[in-house]
């Protein structure tokens, strides 16, 4: 259960998150997590907030932080320098160089690939993998194969605006936790 100052803190940031009707397309109301960002007190209580849900959750047992393309990547190096552990980008296709490993997924205008360096993550490497959005549940998906098929255990998907409706948790095998809810 949350304290009144967590209630509040909630509050805060849900209210910093703008809301953009018809876009990308009509029909659609975009959640943004970036004048977050401009605020750097509520940057740190966003950040505050991921990070004590991560410690309480696993204690010291994650060895690497898995940030998508692209938002993860602003939160992802600052968690893991917080939390001790690595870092690693899973990236669009033909971003990354060195030896790939690489996953096909359905978007809803056709297909995407990710793509993770091969020697990022190890066998056996207990991974948190962090967004900004969980909508379908598409993109998450991808990545937890994709970190699967290198051996890795994916712990938690970590996002911080869900779309409810959508239900795209369903579509996502790993445990996802997420802060606000639209």
């Amino acid at each position: 259960e949350m304290t009144d100052a967590e209630t509040k803190i909630d509050e805060f940031l849900k209210g910093k998150i703008q809301s953009y009707p018809n876009f990308p397309k009509p029909g659609i109301i975009f959640r943004d997590v970036f004048p977050i960002f401009r605020d750097p007190v509520a940057l740190e209580m966003l950040f505050t907030k991921i990070l004590r849900h991560i410690h309480s959750t696993f204690l010291n047992s994650i060895d690497v932080i898995v940030g998508l393309d692209s938002r993860g990547f602003l939160f992802g190096p600052t968690l893991s320098m917080r939390l001790g552990c690595s870092f690693v980008p899973i990236r669009k296709k033909g971003k990354l160089p060195g030896e790939v490993v690489s996953t096909d997924y359905s978007k809803e205008y056709g297909k995407d690939g990710f793509e993770i360096q091969k020697d990022s993550v190890k066998s056996g490497d207990r991974v948190v993998v962090i967004d900004d959005l969980l909508a379908t549940g598409g993109t998450l998906e991808a990545a937890c194969q994709l970190l699967k098929s290198v051996g890795a255990k994916v712990q938690q998907c970590v996002v911080v605006i869900e779309l409810d409706e959508i239900k795209g948790r369903d579509n996502v095998s790993a445990p996802v936790h997420s802060f606000f809810h639209y």
